[in-house]
Formats: structure tokens, C-alpha cells, sequence
């Protein structure tokens, strides 16, 4: 069995797809390349935001389920996704850019020997940049082209996934026996792990706090972060570790854009392990990704009762030619 190759993408919940949408294109500079639905309520959007080809380890995705309430950040959650820019530089950029744009942020403060900026967006769902100027290990992608935001600057594909814990020695267990992640660094309460090649790509920064409140769910917090695995083969061979260790996992299932397999490694932490391909272009050419409603084939029978369930959201680019706004 080989080990997982880093971060697949993160799905969090959102309380408006529009704003969602408006946030990642026009603030944040990332490429919508699929608009689809969960499939397992197609009532409810999914979207997929990605680098410019929609690459593994980039795309950070949003279900909007109706009428869900608002999530409460606290203890035991997936607590803060990060993103990867270019250089330190290029969080100087990021600075300016959301003073700007009246984004909430910490401005520039060190983690584990790297330039990060922690925001949050309208739903209060924490995020965070990371420089990679001194990263090694996993390679990241590529900057949208045609995207508001300069490519030197640009977000390049998805930084460590932030955990915050009460039970921080079972879940040290469980991701160094189980799936194989190494501890690298500690710091007061916040600890380090990286998988694979490792890198900003490949890590887990677990938070120890068994003072917060339990979280809850809701929009404005994260539903689930996914590890990479090269295919189906993979998928199974990791089923069999983690039934091993006494996990019930869904089993394989077809997501059609990746294979996927979901097992709850702690209270309210939801891991899933997908392919990295085939991915996003098999229904979409690269010019108008994301552009259309876009169904796996297993939907299509579905469409036209899917578009009545879901409201139309104009998320045509191709027509757009934005300038980059070097003026942060």
C-alpha cells in the first residue's frame, strides 16, 4: 500500500452560491471548473474551485444546502483551509489586496517557520494563505491565467488542512498508525504532520483545545478534507487499513470526476481518499470550464428535473477579459 500523496481538496458549506462564486473568482482569484450538484442531494449545488486546469490538490469546493443554519467554529472540526501563493511577496500583495476589498485577516504572521495570512469570508469561514517560498515537497499547480489576480501573486493550489481537537492523542494515533503521516513540529499546542513527499501540499496542522465549545456544523464550516491516492486499486488496498483498525467506511464509491472512499476518523472529522483523476475536463472544454451545469452520466436522466431544483447562476467567464490588478 503507498502512502497518500498530500491534500485532494477540501468541501466546506456555504449560505449562497452566488456569493460563493462572486468571493473565489473576483477576490480570491481562483478558477470555477466545475458547477455541478451533491451527488447525494440534488437539490444542492457543488462547487469546484480549483488552479487553471483543475489539477489534484488545488480545488477547495462548496455545497450550499438549503436552509441549513449557521455552523459555530469550536473544538473538534476541520477548523481552517489554506491556500499556496508563490513567495512572501506575494502575502505583501495579499495584504494590500484585502484592505482593499474589505476582507477580515491577521495580516502577516509566522507558522512553523512559514509566512501565513489568516481571513475569513462573508459566511466567517476561516482560511488561510501560505507562502511557499521556503516549502519543499509536493508541487502545487498553476495559477488561473485569465484570472483577476497577477500570477506571481496568485493562489497556486491548497496549503495544510487545520484541525482543531480535544482528544489530540487519538488523533495523533490514528494519523500516524493508520494512515501514516509523520509528526515534523510542534509549537505550544499546535502540532505539525506531513505525508508523502510532504511539504505545504502534504501537511496537517493539528490544534490540541479541549477548552472551545464542540463546533457544529453549518455554513461557514468545512464538511470534510480529502487525501490524494493515484487510483481505485489504492482506494481498496486503504478500505482494507482502515477496516483493519476497526473504521466502518462507505466503500468505494464513483464520483465520476475522481473515485472516492469517506471514513470518520475522530468526532465530527469526516477524511475521504480520491483519485486524482480523471478529473475535470472529460465533459468541458478548457475554455468554458465551469461554465454549465455539469452532470456525471449516471444524472443525465435527471437533468431536467436537477435545473428545476437548482436556480440558475450565471457563471460565464469566457466572454470576460479581466485585467490584473496589480494595484492589489
Amino acid at each position: 500500500m503507498k502512502t497518500l500523496k498530500g491534500v485532494h481538496h477540501v468541501t466546506a458549506i456555504t449560505s449562497s452560491a452566488e456569493e460563493n462564486y462572486k468571493f473565489f473568482t473576483y477576490v480570491l482569484g481562483m478558477r470555477l471548473v466545475k458547477k455541478t450538484v451533491n451527488q447525494d442531494d440534488i437539490q444542492t449545488y457543488h462547487l469546484f474551485f480549483a488552479d487553471d486546469k483543475g489539477s489534484a490538490g488545488t480545488d477547495m469546493t462548496f455545497f450550499d444546502f438549503p436552509g441549513i443554519p449557521k455552523g459555530e467554529h469550536g473544538t473538534n472540526e476541520i477548523s481552517r483551509t489554506a491556500f499556496r501563493v508563490p513567495t512572501d511577496a506575494a502575502l505583501d500583495y495579499w495584504v494590500k489586496r484585502f484592505d482593499r476589498l474589505e476582507v477580515k485577516h491577521s495580516g502577516i504572521q509566522e507558522q512553523f517557520g512559514k509566512k501565513v495570512i489568516n481571513f475569513v469570508d462573508f459566511d466567517e469561514q476561516q482560511y488561510q494563505l501560505i507562502s511557499d517560498e521556503h516549502n519543499a515537497g509536493v508541487a502545487s499547480g498553476t495559477p488561473w491565467q485569465n484570472g483577476p489576480v497577477p500570477l506571481e501573486f496568485a493562489v497556486t493550489g491548497l496549503g495544510p488542512v487545520h484541525i482543531c481537537i480535544s482528544n489530540f492523542d487519538y488523533l495523533r494515533q490514528v494519523l500516524e498508525r493508520v494512515m501514516e503521516f509523520k509528526l515534523r513540529a510542534e509549537n505550544g499546542s499546535s502540532y505539525l504532520f506531513e505525508v508523502g513527499e510532504g511539504g505545504n501540499g502534504a501537511s496537517i496542522i493539528v490544534e490540541h483545545n479541549d477548552e472551545l465549545p464542540i463546533s457544529r456544523q453549518g455554513f461557514g464550516t468545512v464538511h470534510h478534507a480529502a487525501f490524494r491516492v493515484d487510483d481505485k486499486e489504492m482506494l481498496l488496498d486503504w478500505q482494507q487499513q482502515f477496516e483493519s483498525f476497526g473504521f466502518n467506511t462507505s466503500g468505494y464509491v464513483d464520483r465520476y470526476f475522481f473515485q472516492s472512499l469517506y471514513t470518520r476518523v475522530a468526532p465530527q472529522i469526516l477524511f475521504e481518499l480520491a483519485t486524482d483523476g480523471p478529473g475535470f475536463m472529460g465533459d468541458e472544454p478548457y475554455e468554458t470550464l465551469g461554465e454549465k451545469l455539469s452532470l456525471p452520466p449516471f444524472f443525465e436522466s435527471k437533468r431536467e428535473q436537477i435545473e428545476q431544483l437548482v436556480r440558475p447562476i450565471d457563471t460565464v467567464r469566457s466572454t470576460i477579459q479581466f485585467e490584473k490588478e496589480y494595484e492589489a
